[in-house]
């Protein structure tokens, strides 16, 4: 009997889980198959969500091919629907299975729109038919996302991705995004972007370096990316920035693929170190740093250590009498529990006067309202210790795009709900 079109069903067990949680092999595989089997490729969109899974599908003259994949149980359900009679699904169906890897497979199809039951309308046919070839563009449509089991956050790519590697830490990618420029993700979470990454680099380092006396030496513990350590050397008076990162493939993935944000590695006044942060701390002598700069990751993976009261116990014994320690402290929205949680335990270590939280926003970050806090173990007040003029005299000569005067005093300037979580 004749039909319309072909319609297949596909399920695949047994696949490799690291290809069915890669979203430009799922893309290039499907794309792949399509044109293996001569269909013409109009365009495709695809989804990595973070933890795991791709969605997508390729939409062909002859119709589409649709794909979802379960990494966790090695599964992916395939939609091959073809019309006329050019296109064979089947070629489709094997092409997956191989790219796939997958161990097993089952198939049904269905034959849709049977012409027998149909009755065309020839005067529609007249009136709109065009047989006239016609060139069609390929369009990519390639998303990252990054989410958990209520909130998400896309941003669409070029579909080939700069670098990915698993370092006995993390893996470690990045991606070239439309909207933000390169983008460095770490487990699949977003942790700078070329277009925004200035908002954090510049606010985690110049509140303190702005009301700190006279600080000599800073250490940075995370970092990788080497952005805040830009930041800092910006600093002529500083004579020494300790940076203690411990994946040593963030660090070379950041240099090859984020020049502008991983530009002094080489200064002379960074001293290096791929190590353990928390290692570093308990092993560093009493009073031996001006400022400490807690650069890291959320606490989960190698960040969870940063996170806790023995190890800001230390930053504290580390820091000199009028030392200040500066960490990122999280969303208060979106890591609530979190958030009052490390606020807590800063006020325990440094009183209960001495701990201040500011504010700056980050789009890329989740609910783009990101907080950092102020710990120090002098009475110095972060707001009016500023020098507003030779703040913004070194706004101006280092070409600032955040932070000046005026945003170092109101990011301390908190919403009711910020202040009221501080409560706790």
């Amino acid at each position: 009997m004749k039909t319309l079109g072909r319609h297949i069903l596909v399920e695949y067990y047994n696949c490799d889980a690291d290809i069915l949680n890669d979203v430009i092999k799922i893309e290039a595989s499907m794309v792949n198959a399509a044109r293996k089997a001569e269909a013409t490729v109009i365009n495709s969109t695809f989804h990595h969500f973070s933890p795991f899974g791709v969605s997508g599908v390729v939409v062909i003259q002859e119709s589409h091919l649709a794909i979802h994949t379960w990494p966790d149980y090695g599964y992916a359900a395939v939609d091959i629907f073809t019309c006329g009679e050019t296109v064979n699904p089947w070629v489709c169906y094997n092409f997956l299975k191989d790219a796939f890897q997958s161990g097993y497979a089952s198939a049904m199809e269905m034959l849709r729109g049977q012409t027998g039951l149909l009755q065309k309308n020839e005067q529609y046919v007249g009136e709109y038919g065009d047989n006239t070839p016609q060139t069609i563009a390929y369009h990519r449509n390639v998303w990252f996302t990054e989410r958990n089991e209520n909130v998400a956050f896309s941003l669409r790519h070029k579909g080939d991705r700069l670098f990915m590697g698993q370092s006995p830490f993390q893996k470690v990618e990045v991606y070239d995004t439309f909207a933000y420029g390169r983008l460095l993700t770490l487990d699949g979470m977003v942790m700078t972007t070329e277009k925004d990454e200035y908002v954090y680099h510049e606010m985690i380092s110049h509140v303190a370096m702005q009301v700190h006396p006279n600080p000599k030496k800073v250490l940075i513990i995370g970092g990788g990316d080497g952005g805040v350590a830009r930041e800092l050397l910006r600093y002529p008076n500083l004579d020494k920035v300790v940076m203690v990162e411990i994946d040593g493939m963030v660090i070379d993935a950041s240099r090859q693929f984020l020049p502008q944000i991983a530009n002094q590695f080489e200064n002379p006044r960074l001293e290096l170190h791929v190590a353990d942060g928390i290692d570093y701390v308990a092993q560093a002598p009493d009073g031996e740093f001006d400022i400490v700069l807690v650069d890291s990751t959320d606490p989960v993976g190698p960040g969870e250590g940063l996170f806790t009261e023995t190890f800001y116990r230390g930053v504290h014994r580390i820091l000199k009498p009028d030392g200040i320690m500066v960490t990122q402290s999280e969303s208060p929205r979106f890591n609530t529990k979190v958030f009052q949680e490390i606020f807590q335990c800063y006020r325990g270590i440094f009183g209960q006067n001495n701990v201040h939280c500011y504010l700056a926003y980050i789009p890329t970050y989740p609910t783009g309202m990101w907080s950092f806090s102020f710990s120090t173990k002098s009475e110095l007040n972060p707001i009016t210790a500023l020098d507003a003029a030779k703040t913004q005299k070194f706004v101006e000569e280092n070409g600032l795009q955040y932070y000046d005067a005026e945003i170092h005093k109101a990011a301390f300037a908190l919403p009711v709900f910020v202040k009221n979580l501080l409560k706790g």
